[in-house]
């Protein structure tokens, strides 16, 4: 199904993206009262988060690596911009996933 390495850890950032995203808007005004309301709901949305985060930000530097892009630079773009740097990133790299092999490691 993900026949490029890069197209794979690019899905594993987004599923990591998405789950961090889920447990922050647990901690959002529509859901904070029943979150903070319920222990172990709070602590398992802690947890979430403090994994997650993490998890996307390795996976986004490993994806960045693979398609010989500057790791630094992708992940601080991810961890400064949050949510939307991300969301930006993952785009972004997705979208040199299109390019042909020629250029990637050209077009630094």
């Amino acid at each position: 199904m993900l026949k490029k390495p890069a197209q794979r850890a690019l899905f594993d950032a987004l599923l990591a993206w998405l789950a961090a995203c889920a447990a922050i808007a647990m901690f959002l005004p529509p859901l904070v009262q029943t979150t903070m309301a319920s222990l172990p709901r709070a602590l398992v949305a802690g947890l979430v988060i403090a994994l997650a985060l993490p998890l996307h930000w390795i996976f986004l530097g490993i994806a960045a690596r693979r398609l010989d892009r500057s790791v630094r630079a992708w992940v601080g773009l991810s961890v400064l911009l949050f949510p939307v740097g991300s969301a930006a990133a993952l785009i972004l790299l997705a979208g040199l996933l299109a390019e042909p092999e020629g250029r990637t490691a050209t077009a630094r």
